[in-house]
Parts: structure tokens; C-alpha cells; sequence
């Protein structure tokens, strides 16, 4: 309880770093604004772009986290990320060839989560597919993910390549970015994510034991099969609708679940919650250092004005991080 506890005050630490993280508007004015004081213009700064923002990036990294750990147990395999499984490659294929054709756009949410939950489960049903047999296979169901992963990627490089014009309209859900997240994002992220979540929960379960393996988890009386099929699905639907807010946010999906797992241990009824807390701290917070550094560089560089995608931000750290791990973890010789 105290882990979970510090987690939570973790979240709320890195929500307020993102209120007051931007520019124009300091710590004080933020309180200000709060309390029900501020003029219109910083009311508006705070309560219509900050506060969604902050919200819309703790939703997106609770879902990412979770994503992961789901994905992870039901595949027994720590490297079975939503990036790495075809879930986040076939999510934002689904954004970028809906916004290439016109039917969606960053703006639009509705119709770009109906295009990315399509792409997603797109990218899970063709890794399904391919691994056949060998889905049980930790090792195989992670080599046949990244190939269907590298696919899709290819296949948003061609959509792009077709209709140009739209690279700078998604080059945010390339890349994972918070700018911009209104009201509207979050209002369909939460209730999404808190359903998908609460599924999730359901079945915390069964993925225990399916981290115990195929035959103690039949000897149980587990169907593995479908209780595998199940965590995807749920998995591919947090995915998609994270991917729909805010972009593919990289290594998220894929170190958070190890956090979770490190702290809580393998029972998913207290990692579960671990990893959405995390996935929420991790988020938010790379959303505040984005905001930070797009400051810091705005003045450094007297630019009008520079962004550094949030993305960015969970893909460099997270790429250290993996890196380290890696480094860390003692390699067998055969």
C-alpha cells in the first residue's frame, strides 16, 4: 500500500509539473487561476489547455502502462510492448492512412480512435495469424511482432509518401505529442480507458497464471487460448485509444510493465495497478520536461517558438533506460 501510495503522489506531482510547466504563466498564476482568481486570458491558459493537456497525458500513460503489462503477461515475454507487437505500428497506420484520406484529422478524435482501434487490431490479428502455433512461444511470438511491426511502419512511410501534404499533420502521431489535447481528447480517452481498464482488472487473473505457464495455467483450469485472445484484445483497445489521443509514445508500453513488475512482483491484481500509476507518472512527467525543454530552447535560440513532441522525450530516456538494463542483465553463454 505505501508503493502504491507514493505512486499516486507521484501522478499528482507530475500533473501540476505539466499546469505549470508552460510558458507565459508561472507557478503563481497557476494557483492564482485554481483558486478562482486570474484574468479571462490566464483562466483560459490554465483551464482549456493546460488542464486537459495534463489530464489527457496521466490517461494516455495509465493505458500505455497497462497495455504493456497485459501484453507482456499474456505473451510471457519482457519485450512484448505494444511498440514491438504490432499494436502502436497498426494503431497509427490506422490514424495516418484515416487522415491521408480525409476522414480524420489530429482534431477530430472520434473518428481517428475508430481508425486506430481498426489499425490496431489490424496489426494484433496479423501477428496472431503469422505466429500460428508458436504464439505460445515467448521467443517466436516476439520475433514474428517485430517483423509485423516493421511492416506496418513501412506502410505509414508509403502513406505518406502518397499524399505528402499530410506529414505535418502526422508527424504527431509518428512521434507521440500532448500539444494541442482539449477537452474534447479527453473526454473520450477516459471513459475508453476506464472500461478497458476495468476489463483489464477482470482479468488480472488469469494473466497470473498464464505468467506460470501453459500447463499449470490448463491444470488450474485455465483455457489459455482464449484467455490469451482476451488480454490482447484488451491490450490492442488501451493501445488504440492512447494512440488516439496523443501518438505512438515510444518504450512507454515497454519499460513501465518492468517497473511494474520489479515493485509489485508477478501477481497482477497489485502490478496492474502499479503499471497504470507508473504508465500516468512516467507521461505526465515527460509531458512537463517537454514543455520545459520547448521553453528553454524558445529562449536559448530567440525562436518564435519551438515544441519538442513528448515522444520525443519517452523515446530518448526510454532508449537509455533499456539500455542500461540490458547492459545490467547477466548475459547466459551457450
Amino acid at each position: 500500500m505505501r508503493r502504491i501510495a507514493l505512486l499516486c503522489a507521484l501522478v499528482v506531482a507530475a500533473g501540476c509539473a505539466g499546469l505549470v510547466a508552460g510558458r507565459a504563466l508561472g507557478p503563481a498564476g497557476v494557483w492564482e487561476v485554481l483558486r478562482g482568481g486570474g484574468d479571462p486570458l490566464a483562466r483560459h491558459v490554465v483551464l482549456e489547455l493546460r488542464l486537459p493537456r495534463a489530464l489527457v497525458a496521466l490517461g494516455a500513460g495509465a493505458a500505455l502502462g497497462v497495455a504493456g503489462i497485459v501484453l507482456q503477461s499474456a505473451l510471457r515475454n519482457p519485450l512484448a510492448g505494444p511498440e514491438v507487437t504490432g499494436v502502436t505500428p497498426g494503431a497509427v497506420l490506422g490514424a495516418v492512412a484515416a487522415t491521408g484520406a480525409g476522414i480524420a484529422g489530429w482534431h477530430s478524435p472520434a473518428a481517428v480512435v475508430v481508425a486506430a482501434v481498426a489499425g490496431g487490431c489490424a496489426g494484433a490479428g496479423l501477428l496472431w495469424l503469422l505466429a500460428g502455433r508458436e504464439r505460445a512461444d515467448p521467443q517466436g511470438a516476439a520475433v514474428y511482432g517485430v517483423l509485423v511491426s516493421a511492416a506496418l511502419s513501412g506502410l505509414t512511410a508509403m502513406v505518406l509518401l502518397v499524399a505528402p501534404g499530410e506529414l505535418g499533420s502526422v508527424v504527431q502521431w509518428l512521434v507521440g505529442s500532448t500539444e494541442g489535447r482539449v477537452w474534447a481528447h479527453w473526454n473520450l480517452l477516459w471513459p475508453w480507458t476506464a472500461v478497458w481498464l476495468a476489463v483489464a482488472w477482470a482479468l488480472a487473473g488469469p494473466l497470473t497464471l498464464l505468467l506460470c505457464g501453459e500447463d499449470q495455467a490448463a491444470a488450474a483450469g485455465l483455457r489459455p487460448g482464449p484467455a490469451r485472445l482476451a488480454a490482447i484484445g484488451c491490450a490492442v483497445a488501451l493501445t488504440a485509444g492512447a494512440v488516439a489521443a496523443v501518438g505512438a509514445l515510444g518504450f512507454v508500453g515497454l519499460l513501465v510493465p518492468r517497473l511494474a513488475f520489479a515493485l509489485h512482483g508477478a501477481d497482477l491484481r497489485t502490478a496492474l495497478p502499479g503499471a497504470a500509476l507508473t504508465g500516468a507518472a512516467v507521461v505526465g512527467g515527460a509531458d512537463a520536461a517537454a514543455q520545459a525543454l520547448s521553453r528553454l530552447l524558445t529562449e536559448a535560440l530567440a525562436a518564435d517558438r519551438l515544441t519538442v513532441p513528448t515522444g520525443a522525450v519517452t523515446t530518448c530516456v526510454g532508449a537509455a533506460l533499456l539500455l542500461l538494463v540490458a547492459r545490467r542483465t547477466p548475459q547466459e553463454t551457450p
